[in-house]
């Protein structure tokens, strides 16, 4: 089906529109559609009526021949009205039930046309309407569906906002908790390597000077150590703060400064008046309840952390008892080196021979007591010799070196060779002293034969330097260790001496070394002994003494005493 009409007039347009409206719902255009339709036209032909002439109107049905299933509205100028060549205006609107064709009849003129044509279009207006409340509905509610999504929206940020809060509160309770933690690990790791370095000496006055280089410059600006009854108070002037003169009279921690320090355990006091403008911290140094002094300390900065000072206070604690340690330490090394030389023997003067003897005690530790050399005369004229170490050091050792020493001039003077001797001294410790244990060599030099007996228990060998220059080290087989659990007959070994020998015997803290061992150090001994001549050890064995000792034990600490005892044979 396919329809023209020709407008020229609003009463034209009016007509096709009511005609197209009509054959649009023959066609089961749907109202909306129907009416959008509608609606167009009728906007576009009042176009076409203001720009004036006549215009066509057609309309193609979906039964056209060639058509689609929709309904299509063509305008274009007529072809008398000289608009040709102008563009044609379409619109086209889909037909669900395109088998519906019916004709439209003829064009209604009259009264009764118009109105039914207008209470079709108002019909057309009211489902438009019930459509567009029911869109206003839908609207309504969509928009309180908005507006309560907002509202969620809102409610989920703040509380998104609210555990963002929580969380970077939480990371940085975390952060300055770990850094407190730290803080705590680094005061302990500190607390402890200064504890393990000032308790690593026994040097009274080393300690003093390691505790400035512990805690300058984290812990403090600057650090004054004052000892009571020291001998660095008797040469200066005793010029100390008022706090530090406080501290040593109460024994509580002392804060000096014009400003509150509220520092846990110390007690606030006005600025002192050697140095006003600085901050001190003054710490008491005890140790068993007894003062030892005051730790004067100033702040590295504007004041101390309340931890920091915490620490300072336990650090001062333990280098009072570091002190104390050493101080006894030292005193009883002092008793113990006085006994122990008081104890050695002043070498007997033979015909023939010489000897020189040394002792050095230990410059590291309490190894002191524990060395002793002898020489005295059997009733047969011959000349004992004798070095030997006690195990254990001390005043212990110091004594029961002494014993040791007496038991075995008892046995010597029944006679019997150096092994008789030896022999019955492990029989002496073993009975008499089940937990002593000592080493020793005894050489015995005879008056009218140059002949060496000699004999070892457990004892670094003898060392022989011949008169040509060549060091022999003595080292047949040895006893075991004096005082063991064991039944022992010590051998005697023969050498027969040539004018000019000199024989070396020693503890082992001459030779051993804890790095290298005792080997090395018995080869060193030789090299050094076999470095001087004959003459020059028969001239002054006193200075040779000396001067074999020197290279020996200038290259490191002494952790042990030493025995030295030269023998030297003249012609």
């Amino acid at each position: 089906m396919t329809r023209t009409w020709r407008i020229g007039s609003v009463t034209d347009a009016a007509r096709a529109r009511i005609a197209v409206a009509r054959l649009a719902a023959e066609y089961g255009v749907p109202t909306v559609e129907r009416a959008r339709l509608a609606t167009a036209l009728s906007g576009h032909l009042r176009q076409c009526l203001t720009k004036g002439g006549a215009w066509l109107l057609t309309l193609e049905g979906p039964d056209a021949p060639g058509g689609a299933a929709a309904l299509r509205a063509v305008v274009t100028p007529s072809p008398d009205a000289g608009a040709a060549g102008r563009a044609p205006w379409t619109v086209t609107v889909a037909c669900p039930e395109p088998g519906r064709a019916a004709d439209a009849g003829p064009d209604t003129e009259d009264a009764a046309g118009l109105a039914e044509a207008l209470l079709g279009a108002d019909e057309d207006t009211a489902v438009l309407l019930e459509k567009l409340a029911e869109q206003e509905d839908l609207v309504v509610f969509h928009r309180e569906e908005l507006h309560q999504t907002n509202q969620g929206v809102l409610a989920l940020h703040a509380e998104l906002d609210a555990a963002g809060r929580a969380q970077r509160e939480a990371f940085a309770a975390e952060r300055r908790a770990r850094e407190e933690a730290e803080n705590a690990r680094r005061r302990l790791r500190f607390l402890a390597d200064a504890s393990a370095a000032l308790n690593a000496s026994l040097n009274h006055d080393e300690i003093v000077r390691r505790l400035p280089e512990l805690l300058v410059p984290r812990y403090a600006g600057s650090v004054d150590v004052w000892l009571f009854d020291h001998e660095d108070d008797r040469r200066r002037p005793s010029v100390h703060p008022g706090a530090a003169v406080l501290a040593a009279r109460t024994g509580r921690p002392q804060y000096a400064a014009d400003h509150p320090g509220g520092l846990p355990g110390v007690d606030d006091r006005p600025p002192s008046a050697l140095d006003p403008g600085r901050p001190l911290m003054c710490l008491p140094l005890a140790a068993r309840r007894t003062p030892l002094g005051v730790l004067t300390l100033s702040p590295p900065g504007e004041r101390w952390d309340p931890d920091d000072a915490v620490m300072l206070i336990e650090l001062a604690r333990r280098a009072g008892i570091a002190m104390d340690n050493a101080r006894r330490f030292e005193h009883n090394r002092d008793i113990a080196e006085t006994l122990q030389r008081a104890l050695l023997t002043d070498l007997p003067a033979t015909p023939g021979l010489s000897l020189a003897a040394r002792y050095l005690p230990a410059t590291h530790g309490l190894n002191i007591g524990g060395d002793w050399y002898d020489a005295f005369r059997q009733r047969d004229g011959s000349l004992i010799t004798v070095i030997g170490d006690v195990t254990g050091h001390g005043l212990h050792a110091a004594v029961m070196m002494s014993q040791l020493r007496t038991a075995l001039r008892a046995y010597a003077v029944d006679g019997g060779g150096p092994g008789r001797l030896l022999t019955r001294l492990h029989g002496y410790l073993r009975h008499l002293q089940p937990d002593l244990f000592a080493t020793a060599v005894i050489a015995r030099f005879h008056p009218d034969e140059h002949t060496l007996t000699w004999a070892a228990a457990g004892h670094p060998p003898p060392v022989l330097r011949l008169p040509d220059g060549r060091v022999r080290v003595l080292d047949a087989k040895p006893g075991a260790m004096l005082g063991i659990p064991l039944q022992q007959d010590i051998a005697d070994h023969t050498e027969r001496l040539t004018p000019g020998s000199t024989l070396a015997l020693y503890t082992d803290g001459l030779v051993e070394r804890r790095a290298r061992g005792i080997d090395p150090g018995i080869e060193r001994l030789a090299a050094a002994l076999g470095a001087y001549g004959s003459a020059e050890l028969g001239a002054d064995l006193e200075e040779s003494a000396d001067r074999i000792l020197h290279p020996l034990l200038s290259d490191s600490e002494r952790d042990d005493d030493v025995c030295l005892l030269l023998c030297h044979l003249h012609g």
